[in-house]
């Protein structure tokens, strides 16, 4: 899929397919420039299961990683790839794997 910028030169989105949990650091610097809430914060328990963070639960968990939240709001810009320090991302150019 191809559209156009404002001033109509060609531009070809690049969605957020997937986040890698291994690589991810938990840093929220992705999610800092996303103003469409299309990642958020989890943590990882000790049994290797995603968690939501709240009060309660924060003796368990391991470690703090992205996820995807609402995949089909990226509009594949990718401010979160620009800003990620762990390469963690994978992006694709089709809505068809966004979606």
């Amino acid at each position: 899929m191809s559209f156009a910028t404002r001033d109509g030169r060609d531009w070809t989105p690049d969605y957020l397919i997937s986040i890698d949990a291994k690589k991810c650091i938990g840093c929220g610097r992705c999610f800092k420039v996303c103003g469409r809430d299309v990642m958020t914060l989890k943590g990882i328990n000790e049994e290797d299961e995603l968690v939501d963070l709240d009060d309660d639960e924060d003796d368990e968990i391991e470690k703090k990683i992205m996820v995807l939240n609402d995949q089909g709001a990226c509009i594949g810009c990718g401010a979160c790839a620009r800003v990620c320090p762990a390469n963690c991302q994978t992006h694709g150019s089709g809505a068809a794997e966004a979606a």
